[in-house]
């Protein structure tokens, strides 16, 4: 009995404590107290844009034009009412919003992002065509599209970075953060990429908010397009400028390859495996690490 009240009152003291709101708590805080965005939300609207997109793999395939129109309508009407809705919890998190803007904006940011999904879906059979080209293993596009962690990760990118250029707030960094936790591939919805995008294998690629990938690129797994330093004003506050690297068209990166700052990597170069590359590299280069050195230990020594 003496354990079941000391329990009781641990809870309670726990409970109280838990429920008061710290001041970094209400720092944090967007002002309103309106409900926040849905992660699930968040993720049933990747999914109904990518049945959208590869309709005949991840719906049930329709030849008929008129079938298809349905399906995609019904679709396409959870998708508005559940875009309107998580823009509208996301717009919170904006400091320059008006509160009675906020179901507006949310709706027109909505019909503005459902304008683009004919682009979306162009870019990303572009990104299949490309990993399909791009390694021998795969045997049909089928393979690729329900295969391959890179479709997985590039309909969240595009789905997130055409959000991003629309100024929603916090929904796109979700959508890209759900394809980093399943994949390993961590792209920054800020990133510009351009068509017939591939990344092999993929797990351990990082791609900075401020990247910029031409077209027809090719990296593999462990990649870092990331930043060398970072800029700050005054006050000591970080800037958001431009620090990570250009990557121009028909370039090939190899695993575990660091290229690092507001560099740019010419056009047609390859760049190989397990070096940092901090500084520019001229069009049609082969930038690849020395030659490894032998040397024999004997009994342990010098190891």
């Amino acid at each position: 009995m003496l354990i079941m009240k000391d329990t009781n009152r641990i809870l309670q003291e726990c409970v109280a404590e838990m429920s008061r709101h710290t001041d970094i708590e209400r720092s944090m805080m967007p002002a309103t107290t309106a409900p926040l965005p849905s992660v699930e939300c968040v993720k049933r609207i990747v999914e109904i844009v990518k049945s959208i997109i590869f309709i005949d793999y991840f719906h049930r395939r329709q030849p008929d034009e008129q079938m298809r129109a349905y399906y995609i309508g019904v679709s396409m009407e959870e998708l508005h009412n559940l875009l309107r809705t998580q823009i509208a919890r996301g717009l919170q998190f904006c400091d320059d919003c008006s509160e009675d803007d906020v179901a507006t904006t949310a709706d027109d940011s909505a019909l503005r992002f459902i304008g683009m999904l004919p682009e979306i879906k162009r870019l990303l059979y572009t990104d299949v065509e490309a990993m399909f080209q791009n390694d021998p293993a795969a045997t049909n596009y089928g393979e690729v599209i329900f295969c391959y962690p890179v479709i997985d990760t590039m309909t969240h990118y595009r789905i997130a970075h055409q959000l991003h250029k629309l100024m929603v707030p916090v929904i796109p960094r979700i959508i890209t953060e759900q394809a980093h936790s399943k994949t390993g591939i961590d792209i920054h919805p800020g990133a510009q990429i351009g068509e017939y995008f591939a990344i092999d294998h993929g797990t351990g690629v990082v791609i900075g908010e401020t990247c910029i990938i031409g077209s027809h690129v090719t990296l593999y797994q462990g990649v870092t397009l990331g930043a060398k330093s970072f800029k700050y004003d005054a006050d000591g506050n970080m800037l958001n400028v431009p620090r990570h690297p250009v990557i121009e068209d028909h370039v090939t990166i190899y695993s575990n390859a660091s290229i690092l700052g507001r560099i740019t990597i010419g056009h047609h170069s390859v760049i190989g495996g397990n070096i940092w590359v901090t500084n520019n590299v001229p069009p049609h280069s082969r930038i690849q690490q020395s030659r490894a050195i032998d040397v024999s230990f004997q009994g342990g020594l010098g190891i």
